[in-house]
């Protein structure tokens, strides 16, 4: 299996989020993880950045933002040339959706949790 460098944004160290979720399976399924959230912190292992740092090879974006939270960081999320964003539920937006697809970055709005579960990630 392929090894999808992810970027999760909206990264939160409360078990009870889906974005804490996410970076724990996408962990235990092998895939390296860089994580972006309101407050410095760890996710096991993990380290929840809060600056926008400019990672290198990140195949997926996955997205706990909701639109509006999620404005200031399209230009970041669009300049990390991503091969995909994942926009979860809730989290769905036509805008960014439109600006990736003009990137070239495919837009799909799924669930991680779901696709890992799946073997779809």
């Amino acid at each position: 299996m392929k090894q999808k460098k992810t970027l999760v944004l909206g990264a939160s160290d409360n078990p009870s989020r889906y974005s804490y979720l996410a970076v724990q399976r996408l962990r235990q399924h092998g895939h390296p993880v860089v994580a972006i959230g309101r407050k410095h912190t760890l996710v096991g292992d993990t380290t929840v950045e809060t600056e926008k740092i400019p990672f290198t090879d990140i195949d997926t974006v996955t997205v706990y933002l909701n639109p509006v939270h999620q404005q200031e960081y399209y230009d970041y999320i669009l300049s990390l040339k991503p091969r995909r964003i994942i926009f979860n539920p809730g989290a769905e937006n036509e805008e960014l959706e439109t600006l990736a697809r003009q990137q070239g970055i495919e837009p799909i709005e799924a669930c991680t949790l779901v696709l890992l579960s799946t073997n779809q990630y």
